[in-house]
């Protein structure tokens, strides 16, 4: 459900995942696309002239540039690189809060990111020690 708050992007594209069977029938796709929308969407839905949408296109286009303000914008590399592990974090928390930036960066940046992780533990860590001797060359080989 699209409660007028998140990235109405990723909205889209997940409905149109959940949709894929049906695809090629657009009225199909516009009918069943309220049905997905929660009170203030459907607000703005229900706002709509009649015949003023005249596709599925149209309407995922005027949907996303209503809900525009809450489009996500990507991060850049330096999220990560001002990332530190704070006083009493766990290494669970702060691998979990790493991840999640790292999947919220525009570009592939894999082989450079995996340094500020192992910069930013703590120093008497034991992980830190262990990535110093044998170190990751990938964010996906320094999670496993």
């Amino acid at each position: 459900m699209y409660n007028g708050r998140t990235d109405p992007v990723e909205h889209v594209s997940h409905f149109n995942q959940r949709m894929t069977i049906h695809s090629r029938n657009k009225a199909l796709m516009c009918k069943v696309f309220s049905s997905n929308l929660g009170l203030v969407a459907m607000r703005w839905f229900d706002g709509l002239g009649a015949d003023s949408i005249d596709s599925f296109k149209e309407l995922t286009r005027t949907f996303r540039s209503h809900f525009i303000m809450y489009d996500m914008v990507p991060r850049c590399l330096d999220s990560l690189l001002y990332m530190t592990m704070r006083e009493g974090e766990t290494l669970k928390t702060y691998s979990n809060r790493y991840w999640e930036m790292f999947n919220e960066i525009d570009r592939d940046f894999d082989d450079m990111a995996t340094r500020p992780f192992k910069v930013n533990l703590s120093a008497e860590h034991g992980l830190r020690k262990s990535l110093t001797g044998k170190p990751a060359n990938s964010v996906r080989q320094l999670m496993d």
